[in-house]
């Protein structure tokens, strides 16, 4: 049996006790180091771990396939909720494993920081750049969202379109510099959060951010 987990945002507080119920079970548990960390108190001490790095994920991946193979119940960890950006990785231990992986849910910093900046996910979008590949795509979605009057959460690329590089993006695209801005860092565990406007936003953020961008003019107040 293998097991894809999304075990929230940081705090084991906030991993659902299905996924904690299934991780305590396993024999195999992967993921990346930073995430295993994050759960170390709740690994079974027993269970081999198998770290990912984002150069030997394919070869690490193929070696939790064949302990699952073998009968090993297996687990995959994921930072937050696997549907929010973790599809990629699970599509790799898909790959991997030749079968189609089912996965628990997590809570995802996305939805942390729309609590706790009081906004709802049917005034907001979502996009996130913590993927592989062309981000162009993504970068023009944030761009027609913000122009439509919708808010946005956002999640960076570390390191090279992280929260300063992604405000003077959507400025040069003509999306106003004026526009509301918050930045969360550490979402349950510090709760650090730098508040502006688009075209201040600083530079000095940790690959834990994420961004919430205010409209101007609300969906429900243009209705």
């Amino acid at each position: 049996m293998i097991t894809a987990i999304g075990i929230g945002p940081g705090d084991p507080a906030y991993m659902t006790r299905q996924g904690e119920a299934l991780l305590a079970q396993a024999e195999v548990v992967t993921g990346f180091d930073t995430i295993l960390q994050l759960a170390d108190t709740l690994i079974p001490a027993a269970a081999e771990r198998v770290a990912l790095t984002y150069r030997n994920q394919e070869d690490k991946l193929a070696e939790v396939a064949a302990q699952h193979a073998a009968g090993r119940r297996c687990a995959a960890l994921f930072m937050g909720d696997i549907g929010f950006s973790g599809f990629q990785l699970l599509e790799r231990l898909e790959r991997a494993c030749g079968e189609r992986v089912d996965y628990v849910p997590g809570i995802s910093a996305a939805q942390m920081v729309a609590a706790a900046g009081r906004v709802c996910f049917d005034e907001t979008a979502f996009v996130t750049f913590h993927r592989r590949g062309d981000l162009a795509p993504f970068k023009q979605r944030l761009v027609s969202t913000l122009q439509e009057g919708w808010n946005a959460i956002v999640i960076p690329h570390p390191w090279d379109f992280m929260p300063h590089a992604i405000a003077g993006y959507l400025v040069d695209q003509g999306v106003s510099g004026d526009q509301s801005l918050e930045v969360w860092e550490d979402l349950t565990r510090a709760d650090q959060k730098w508040q502006g406007q688009l075209a201040d936003c600083p530079t000095d953020f940790s690959d834990m951010s994420i961004m919430l961008i205010r409209t101007a003019t609300p969906i429900a107040s243009a209705v």
